[in-house]
């Protein structure tokens, strides 16, 4: 049975010592803020939005929301977010995503700061974390790393498939694991590859980030192997409060059977997500103190 990793835990210890830098910034008068803008009310980006905002709070750290109307004009988004690239107060932005399919969401990203730009999606911190320079890097990608790090699993010449190959997760992730300092090999695995249960039958790592509900199955992970569930679904569940519950990307009972590790849903990547996006915060105010 599989050793469960447990993200809330590892969270918290980087939570702790972030509060801890965060009072030293406010003795020099600093505090970290981050300007969360939220267009529309869907459920979904409205929890993930609170959920970053207590999290801020308990870590000494401000959030100024600003929330739009889903008729929101990109021309009146984009002044917000330039009054936020100039305004000294705040240090970080953060766009939820998706946005409502009348904005164009890559000029809206290009928009913001890069020396605010926290969730790492500026095509600078795109291009930062491909030539392994300083920067911003991905939340979840980051977080993913830090999860295996914290928890003493080799990548030194890890064999790691990632299934899904988006610009929030897969991508970033494959160039995160592959530098030299980690030293993984990686296979990105995504629909058009061709007999994907035999990558990652092969893989000491698989990483399961498709979006599909329970969709990595026990007989396509080998005994042993390391299992990190990046998603997070919602499933009709008649006998839940709320008539759906939770669910990841990996059938969990049976490949935590055959895994030597793996991480639940909820409770694994998503707290190590949220603190990855508190350090950025912290580090572009303490980067934007000495400017």
């Amino acid at each position: 049975m599989a050793t469960i990793i447990n993200g809330k835990i590892i969270a918290q210890h980087i939570r702790n010592a972030l509060a801890a830098k965060v009072a030293e910034l406010k003795k020099e008068g600093i505090v970290p803020t981050l300007a969360v803008i939220l267009l529309g009310e869907d459920p979904a980006s409205l929890s993930y939005i609170a959920g970053k905002e207590k999290a801020l709070a308990q870590t000494g750290m401000k959030s100024r929301e600003k929330r739009l109307p889903a008729d929101t004009s990109e021309a009146q988004l984009l002044q917000l977010i330039a009054d936020f690239n100039t305004d000294p107060s705040v240090h970080g932005i953060l766009v939820q995503l998706p946005l409502p399919a009348h904005i164009n969401t890559e000029r809206v990203l290009c928009a913001l700061d890069p020396a605010k730009d926290v969730d790492g999606f500026h095509p600078l911190s795109v291009g930062n974390v491909i030539l392994e320079r300083a920067g911003f890097i991905p939340c979840t990608p980051q977080g993913i790393v830090v999860l295996l790090q914290e928890s003493h699993i080799p990548l030194d010449g890890a064999e790691v498939v990632i299934v899904g190959r988006s610009n929030l997760v897969g991508k970033p992730l494959a160039n995160l694991l592959s530098r030299r300092s980690l030293n993984a090999t990686v296979t990105l695995c995504h629909t058009g590859t061709k007999n994907l249960a035999a990558h990652t039958r092969n893989a000491d790592i698989v990483i399961a980030a498709m979006g599909k509900p329970r969709f990595i199955t026990a007989d396509m992970v080998r005994a042993g192997a390391v299992v990190i569930d990046v998603g997070m679904n919602r499933v009709a569940d008649t006998q839940a409060k709320n008539g759906y519950r939770l669910c990841g990307d990996v059938d969990y009972v049976p490949v935590a059977a055959k895994a030597s590790y793996i991480t639940p849903v909820p409770g694994g990547v998503g707290p190590l997500t949220i603190a990855m996006l508190l350090k950025n915060v912290v580090d572009a105010a303490t980067a934007l103190r000495s400017t």
